[in-house]
């Protein structure tokens, strides 16, 4: 009767982080299709459809994709090109205005723009922000700007406050890691520190009990010692070295297997000249 009752709560369990982990990824997947937008109702305007579609943290910048679409008078072939020259003016962050010349097929172009705070050694709690802000000016003229943003990066989310400030669009970004990437993050600390406590309880067994150079467990020791790095470089997003993962698991379990294993080795080298072996 227990054996029945564990294997019903060992199924729930198991049911209940799948659909967990469902809801996780449907949340996620949701919150990259929201579309934020800075609009304007003018038929003559300049329609801007960007995305976010990657955040490098390491570099400090993001990639903006654009596709601009002139609308009313100030296009042409159904927006496809501009009718007069085109040009995007855009805020610091974002590095380089665009032109687009008149009559000329309008293609999506991806933008690099800079993040302004935030440091990838707080991973897997680091966050930044941005302004982006665009205007612009056919044949020389102010025109409006009407822009949508989304993002598109998996690993990270965004918070958006968008407005229109004198014909302009303008987005205060704020950029920070999923959860899936915080979980996974946490668990890979979580492991490492228990896979360091079991090569210490397999050190002490080895070592109070006298048994000698147990070549088996040196071999497994010695691997878990070379697998937590591979195991480290997984982490989504691949931080460098030096952030918040390694001073608080990786650095410490890699120090506590190495003192283990060399622990093991002495005890069992000495254990074996003096023949008190069982």
């Amino acid at each position: 009767m227990i054996r029945r009752l564990l294997a019903v709560a060992a199924g729930m369990a198991v049911v209940a982080v799948i659909v967990l982990g469902a809801w996780l990824q449907i949340d996620e997947r949701r919150t990259l299709g929201v579309r934020h937008a800075a609009v304007s109702t003018a038929p003559d305007r300049i329609d801007i459809r960007a995305s976010i579609q990657h955040v490098d943290a390491t570099a400090r910048q993001l990639t903006l994709r654009l596709l601009v679409v002139p609308r009313g008078d100030l296009g042409e072939s159904g927006g496809l090109a501009p009718a007069t020259d085109l040009t995007l003016l855009t805020s610091a962050l974002v590095r380089g205005d665009l032109r687009f010349p008149a009559h000329a097929r309008i293609s999506s172009v991806d933008v690099p723009v800079s993040l302004s705070s935030g440091s990838v050694a707080d991973y897997p709690f680091d966050a930044y922000g941005t302004l982006i802000e665009v205007a612009a000016q056919a044949g020389g003229a102010a025109v409006p700007v009407s822009m949508t943003l989304t993002g598109r990066d998996p690993l990270f989310t965004q918070d958006m406050a968008a407005e229109q400030i004198d014909g302009a669009a303008s987005f205060d970004v704020g950029i920070e890691r999923t959860t899936s990437v915080l979980l996974f993050a946490l668990f890979m600390m979580a492991a490492m520190w228990a896979l360091a406590g079991a090569v210490v309880l397999a050190t002490w067994f080895l070592v109070s009990r006298r048994r000698g150079l147990v070549w088996p467990a040196l071999g497994w020791m010695a691997a878990t010692l070379f697998a937590l790095a591979a195991f480290r470089n997984t982490a989504p997003g691949t931080p460098p070295f030096g952030c918040l993962v390694d001073y608080t698991a990786f650095l410490w379990a890699e120090m506590i297997i190495a003192a283990s294993l060399t622990c093991v080795v002495i005890a069992g080298a000495r254990t074996e000249f003096t023949g008190t072996a069982p």
